[in-house]
């Protein structure tokens, strides 16, 4: 079970959203709020050219000159400090593989809490998102709900990545209310990430009945998505409720979603778990014969017990047989010997379960027995006396033994036979 929960185990990927970059103030718009508007300011005529020149070398794609001329600029004023420092983190960030410096300018921008209400709010959780990707989580957090304290904001992704930021910080407990929270703010545009990470936290702290309550909820929105099967149907088997867990891989299998060999092998253990053993070995046999599904030893043997346990006697004594010569172990020959037996094929009894007394058995009274009752079937009166002297010598088969002595000597004397 361990194997097969890990083999389906939930890997949370939850991609923070592309940065929204704007250099221009012009460019951002702020939603209107109950509380009061700061003063719009703009830069200094001096400063205001420079900048100028940098946002037409951002906007040639020329990052590195633009941000050379933004480092060169010295401010005086606070705001225009605030508003290059922000300029410059946003190269940083554009430019790549420098979130620290990017950062360091960010905040330079953000503390003074000086910069147009646009710019401010962007600056934090651009601030925010980049200390989420630096796994700086905690200083994240902090800021997110600066950002959504100061632009009365909030939407999907933030919540998302702030569930995101407790998972990193193994804080699992404190996943659940800001997935809910970007469950609800996605609305009818659903999103499946705070879901994995709904289904990550329960699992991780083995709170499994909540985490199949959050499956069953999620397989409604994204039918279409196969992963959400599987891992109900795994999730059913971890509460110990196999007939929803076969009812969910069946439907998952009709589907064409169960892809992997210990997805098929699970779906027919539990067909063989709720006594529906024909379909469990016609579903191993369709998928060990095409190739999904191994075909070795342990995978034959589910295969023919498969088949035995749905009194297809002689399908389980032909996958016994394959599994005894891919073994030469002497049960899997006693095993195809007393099935071949059963579904009287008397000659190829005889020859398996010979192979299988060579091979060295515990029982061999037992087999001694079954060679007898195929000799004497096959009406090889003598051959059957022979075996059945050797059943004879076995302490836990001489009392059978012995009424068939008789029988056989009787036979053959009406048979005209001599032993």
């Amino acid at each position: 079970m361990h194997k097969i929960i890990s083999s389906l185990l939930l890997i949370v990927s939850v991609i923070l959203i592309q940065l929204p970059i704007a250099a221009d103030a012009s460019a951002a718009s702020a939603e209107k709020s109950e509380k009061p508007k700061r003063k719009t300011q703009l830069v200094g005529p001096a400063v205001g050219k420079k900048v100028g020149k940098a946002f037409e070398l951002y906007s040639a794609d020329d990052i590195p000159g633009a941000l050379a001329l933004l480092l060169d600029i010295e401010a005086k004023k606070d705001y225009d400090k605030a508003y290059v420092s922000r300029f410059i983190a946003v190269m940083y960030a554009t430019l790549g593989n420098e979130e620290a410096k990017a950062i360091e300018y960010l905040k330079a921008a953000v503390e003074p809490d000086i910069l147009n209400e646009a710019d401010h709010g962007e600056s934090i959780k651009l601030l925010a998102d980049l200390q989420m990707q630096t796994k700086r989580y905690e200083e994240a957090l902090v800021n997110y709900k600066a950002w959504m304290d100061f632009t009365g904001k909030s939407d999907g992704d933030t919540w998302t990545k702030i569930a995101n930021a407790y998972y990193a910080l193994k804080q699992l407990d404190k996943m659940i209310v800001p997935a809910d929270n970007a469950i609800a703010a996605y609305g009818d545009k659903h999103n499946k990430n705070p879901y994995i990470l709904k289904v990550t936290s329960y699992y991780e702290r083995k709170k499994y009945r909540e985490a199949v309550d959050t499956l069953e909820t999620v397989i409604q929105i994204f039918p279409e998505d196969k992963t959400w099967w599987t891992q109900l149907g795994m999730f059913y088997l971890l509460v110990e409720d196999y007939k929803k867990a076969l009812e969910t891989l069946v439907l998952a299998y009709k589907q064409g979603f169960l892809e992997k060999e210990s997805e098929i092998k699970t779906l027919a253990s539990l067909y063989s778990q709720n006594a529906v053993p024909y379909k469990a070995a016609v579903l191993l046999e369709k998928h060990i014969d095409s190739g999904l599904v191994k075909r070795d030893d342990k995978n034959l043997s589910s295969l023919a017990n498969a088949w035995h346990a749905a009194q297809h006697i002689d399908k389980a004594a032909k996958y016994y047989g394959e599994l005894a010569k891919m073994t030469n172990s002497a049960k899997h020959y006693s095993k195809q010997g007393m099935l071949l037996k059963q579904d009287e094929q008397f000659k190829a009894a005889i020859v398996a379960l010979n192979k299988a007394l060579e091979l060295g058995v515990k029982d061999e009274g037992k087999l001694h027995m079954s060679i007898a009752e195929s000799h004497f079937y096959l009406e090889q009166y003598k051959q059957a006396y022979k075996a059945i002297n050797l059943a004879m010598k076995d302490p836990k088969t001489r009392k059978s033994a012995k009424g068939w002595v008789g029988f056989i000597k009787d036979t053959a004397q009406r048979k005209n036979v001599s032993l």
